[in-house]
């Protein structure tokens, strides 16, 4: 298993939700929703470089439009290796939570 910091898991996530959408400036609006903190933009494209890399996204230009002066959306979405990816996180997620109360945990209680 590729081991991806939180940062590239949060990414591939809103890569996955925002689809066609998913362009820098909505994946960085999507991020800050989520976590509640700001997030820079070259805390967003360092990461997506780092997946376009590993082949976990791909990206593609759009067709230049108009309302950005004639310039193209660069468009992210999971490879098959990004979706295999997000699901062992997943997985790994789920067993290293199993037996965990979370209403103890609040508590301080083991």
């Amino acid at each position: 298993m590729n081991h991806l910091t939180r940062s590239e898991e949060y990414i591939l996530l809103a890569v996955w939700k925002l689809q066609e959408e998913a362009y820098t400036l909505p994946i960085q609006d999507r991020l800050q929703e989520i976590t509640g903190r700001d997030w820079s933009l070259s805390s967003v494209y360092a990461p997506l470089e780092r997946l376009v890399k590993q082949h976990l996204i791909k990206s593609e230009l759009t067709d230049p439009l108009p309302e950005r002066g004639g310039r193209p959306k660069r468009i992210y979405s999971l490879t098959s290796g990004g979706r295999r990816a997000l699901l062992e996180i997943n997985a790994v997620g789920q067993s290293m939570w199993a037996g965990v109360s979370v209403t103890e945990l609040e508590r301080g209680m083991p």
